[in-house]
């Protein structure tokens, strides 16, 4: 099984990367290896690898960043998605993708699922619900799997802005009107690759997937989790999103629901809590 894994170096590149090696021949690349921004440097990557299996964990993640860099956000987010689905249709490669929360407006009062209408707050959500789009329509087999909130071992995330803001401020601010999972690399890459590693799996139906970590918290709770379980004193005071001025708005609700995940895989991610405890005891 040959496997192109794009964002081999990113928090959710590097932690598939580890799981993914044992599984066949896999080439991560990272930007050096692969300019996303240019068409010509994906389709010659792809020739070269020949894969069977492209995974897409490259991404402009720059929520904020993005809504002064629009061009740049839907040249990785949208337009080199496309190219990615049009070359995995091409030579009947699976394509999975990594989407997000980010699609939605939040004003839904329960867990999103996959069929509820997205509505974009932010130019990020937007170019990452183009390139969902782009990859439905061009007729590739694929997985979509939109998770939630994502943090891990390594990169920059919530966890460690978090821990190093703890280390040099009396008190941290943090909004409490924002509900939603933290979802671990970790965890997010060990369900997939159970996707990978069976092959009766690739026969599944193609489609998008909500795939996030059990319970909900508030970015709050998550930081009042942070620090509770590094023994850290600093207080964290919760604060509403209006307090909190940004450039890109976020959705209220990011929570997904995730029944149709379990019922067409039995993945279930465990409590968001757990994954936590993993990712803090990976870099402890």
């Amino acid at each position: 099984m040959r496997i192109l894994l794009t964002g081999g170096k990113g928090q959710v590149g590097s932690a598939l990367a580890t799981v993914l090696a044992p599984l066949g021949e896999l080439s991560a690349v990272d930007r050096q290896g692969l300019d996303l921004r240019d068409s010509q440097s994906i389709r010659k990557i792809i020739a070269k690898v020949k894969p069977g299996i492209i995974i897409n964990a490259a991404a402009y993640t720059a929520v904020d960043l993005a809504e002064q860099e629009k061009d740049v956000a839907l040249e990785v987010n949208f337009h080199a998605v496309k190219e990615l689905a049009r070359e995995a249709e091409a030579i009947d490669a699976l394509l999975i993708h990594f989407s997000t929360d980010y699609v939605f407006d939040g004003e839904k009062p329960a867990p999103y699922v996959e069929s509820d209408a997205p509505n974009p707050l932010s130019v990020y959500g937007r170019s990452k619900l183009e390139g969902d789009r782009a990859i439905a329509a061009s007729g590739c087999r694929h997985f979509i799997f939109r998770t939630s909130w994502v943090y891990g071992p390594t990169g920059r995330n919530f966890l460690h802005a978090i821990l190093a803001a703890a280390k040099t401020k009396p008190e941290l601010r943090v909004v409490n009107d924002q509900h939603g999972a933290p979802t671990s690399s970790v965890a997010l890459a060990g369900a997939v690759v159970q996707v990978v590693a069976n092959p009766d799996f690739s026969k599944k139906a193609s489609g998008l997937y909500n795939l996030s970590a059990a319970g909900e918290t508030t970015w709050h709770g998550f930081a009042t989790a942070i620090l509770q379980a590094r023994g850290i004193a600093t207080p964290v005071v919760a604060i509403r999103s209006g307090e909190y001025p940004v450039a890109a708005r976020r959705p209220r609700n990011s929570l997904l629901d995730n029944s149709k995940v379990g019922a067409t895989f039995g993945i279930a991610l465990p409590d968001w809590r757990q994954g936590l405890a993993a990712v803090l005891a990976a870099i402890h």
